[in-house]
């Protein structure tokens, strides 16, 4: 039983840390803090089915990837690896980023772009959370990476939904403090995948 469970946690953990739904809350707030409660909904329903749009179609479209770049998963592992680090290292020291005015979107652009840029994408689905479906789909599966995926998105809508209460509780130097938090997570977990990349290599699987 521990077994069968076991890639979908593992599945699940990685792409948890890399999507880091508690460090939305403060850029999500900062890009629709002047929108009515009825536009703030709908950009968040486009932001979510931009994410989901994008992230299966890199999960089923995984393979052919590999096949037309002609890299292996340990390729990626360690290149992957290398990226998370990079964005991790860079939530770290430099804090928020990718910041938008959505009154910008509102006067000079259909509201619905700020839903699919930068909401939906690389806010919720950024570098981090591409690399992590494609590892965890060679490494675990299909039906694994989907669960987790399925799961990591109902919790990201849910962060959404909740962020104005949560924004309120915790302030923005609480939900940056979680960011920094969950950026650290990710620093290891792409130590742990260069790891296993040089690892594979050097065993030549």
């Amino acid at each position: 039983m521990r077994s069968y469970i076991a890639p979908y946690i593992q599945s699940f953990l990685p792409l948890f840390v890399a999507i880091n739904p508690m460090g939305i809350i403060p850029i999500y707030l900062s890009v629709t803090e002047n929108l009515p409660p009825a536009d703030r909904r709908r950009l968040t329903l486009q932001a979510m089915l931009t994410a989901i749009g994008l992230s299966v179609l890199i999960l089923f479209a995984g393979q052919l990837i590999f096949s037309l770049l002609g890299i292996t998963v340990n390729d990626l592992r360690v290149g992957g690896g290398l990226i998370l680090l990079v964005l991790s290292i860079s939530n770290l020291i430099f804090g928020d980023y990718r910041r938008r005015d959505p009154t910008e979107g509102a006067e000079g652009e259909d509201l619905a772009s700020v839903g699919i840029v930068p909401l939906g994408i690389p806010l919720i689905v950024g570098p981090a959370a591409i690399t992590s479906i494609l590892v965890s789909r060679e490494a675990y599966g299909y039906i694994p990476t989907l669960g987790s995926l399925i799961v990591n998105m109902a919790l990201v809508f849910l962060t959404l939904v909740a962020s104005p209460y949560v924004g309120r509780v915790t302030g923005a130097a609480g939900s940056r403090a979680i960011a920094k938090v969950a950026s650290l997570f990710l620093a290891a977990i792409s130590v742990a995948m260069i790891r296993a990349g040089v690892m594979g290599m050097i065993g030549g699987r």
